[in-house]
């Protein structure tokens, strides 16, 4: 469920090694891999192996264009978790949305300090510190929204700790593209680098923080809030959003990666107006009351930890899948590490860097995109998928994992 603070090393226990997501220039395999197997995480490649690379995120696979937006948002009702002295919750959101038409600037994928960042905490120093502002996308900055009022579920996305939001774009794009808004979430304090209107850049407080069980079910929670305080602002009565009358407030859900996965389980407890949700990868701490949780509820994740019967990890996931009373769904990607669930896994692919994953990228993308998208078409839309009621031919990777038998097919 966890990532390390470091963008290279190994983190303390839940999760994956957190790694950098771009390249531009002949430096950035040499550096990286560099760090990497100090770390003693990939095998140290030659000199002659860089290149020259310009990472970009997948196309979407629906028929709409792809517009986005960011959205300042500051909660005065609660102070900062993190940072006491801060007498309020401030969140920085990017929305991505069916568009009518393309922009004419395409989005950024990460600001130039944003990347620095990234970069300094990786101790990566061999590039250029605005390698990873570079990666090219597939959504335009304020492209016009497409839609019918009252008519676009909205899916909140989380991303892992110490992780950026921008992590996640690959899966809001292929979203978004087939009609959704999705709005992401910098959890903030709790991301190496967020960057405010202002110019004002927050960092990883959360990083420095010694982590039990019981502060990861903190988080947890306060993220839950978030994704509350998210709701208010987009769905009430003075949205944040110019278009918020697209959304339909009746067909809400959520996912995330890591610790943000986890946190859905927590978020769908607080909040009714989620319903249904995606773990991805994500160790929970959080307790289901005894009443359990009625709602629609998918874990997707990687066999080397959630194998049921195999890890304290895939235990979390036991220990939920007995409160969840309604659909669910305990789902394994053959040869998908950590990153395999976020844009992560593609970029690192792209500049040559071997992370130990046994599947492409771009395939674990892909197959990543089409199992979340059925989910959230079955129960946002109503449209039933049988993707989701056995194992595919066009998926072999994806196996349907039985708790009670403590078995994977």
């Amino acid at each position: 469920m966890i990532e390390s603070p470091n963008l290279a090393t190994p983190d303390d226990g839940h999760g994956e090694p957190r790694v950098p997501r771009r390249r531009g220039r002949l430096a950035i395999i040499t550096g990286l891999v560099t760090v990497l197997a100090a770390a003693g995480l990939v095998q140290a490649l030659p000199a002659s192996a860089s290149r020259t690379v310009t990472p970009f995120l997948p196309a979407p696979t629906g028929s709409q264009p792809v517009g986005t937006t960011s959205l300042y948002m500051k909660d005065t009702s609660r102070p900062d978790p993190w940072v006491p002295t801060v007498k309020y919750r401030e969140l920085m959101v990017s929305l991505w949305y069916p568009a009518k038409s393309p922009g004419h600037k395409r989005a950024q994928y990460m600001t130039a300090k944003e990347s620095e960042l990234l970069l300094k905490d990786g101790k990566i120093t061999t590039i250029p510190s605005d390698t990873l502002s570079k990666t090219r996308t597939n959504a335009f900055t304020d492209a016009r929204p497409a839609g019918r009022g009252h008519s676009l579920p909205l899916v909140v996305l989380s991303p892992g700790h110490s992780k950026p939001r921008s992590e996640l774009t690959g899966l809001a794009e292929e979203l978004a593209s087939r009609g959704y808004v999705v709005a992401a979430i910098d959890h903030t304090y709790e991301n190496v680098a967020t960057t405010f209107p202002d110019g004002r850049v927050t960092t990883c407080v959360t990083c420095e923080i010694t982590k039990d069980k019981d502060w990861w079910a903190k988080l947890e929670k306060s993220r839950a809030a978030d994704v509350s305080f998210v709701l208010d602002q987009l769905t009430g009565a003075h949205p944040k959003w110019k278009a918020a009358g697209l959304i339909d407030t009746s067909k809400i859900a959520m996912a995330g990666q890591s610790v943000g996965g986890a946190s859905a389980v927590a978020a769908m407890l607080a909040d009714s107006r989620l319903r249904a949700g995606i773990d991805m990868d994500g160790t929970v701490e959080s307790i289901l009351p005894a009443s359990g949780l009625s709602r629609p509820f998918l874990f997707l994740g990687k066999p080397a930890t959630y194998t049921p019967g195999k890890s304290t990890e895939a235990a979390s996931w036991e220990r939920v899948w007995t409160g969840l009373t309604g659909w669910k769904r305990w789902l394994l990607m053959t040869g998908a590490v950590h990153l395999s669930f976020t844009d992560l896994g593609v970029l690192v692919d792209q500049v040559g860097i071997d992370i130990g994953s046994d599947i492409a990228g771009a395939r674990a993308m892909n197959i990543t995109r089409r199992y979340v998208t059925a989910f959230f078409d079955q129960h946002l839309r109503g449209k039933p998928q049988p993707l989701l009621n056995k194992p595919s031919a066009t998926y072999p990777e994806i196996t349907f994992c039985s708790p009670q038998e403590k078995t994977c097919a």
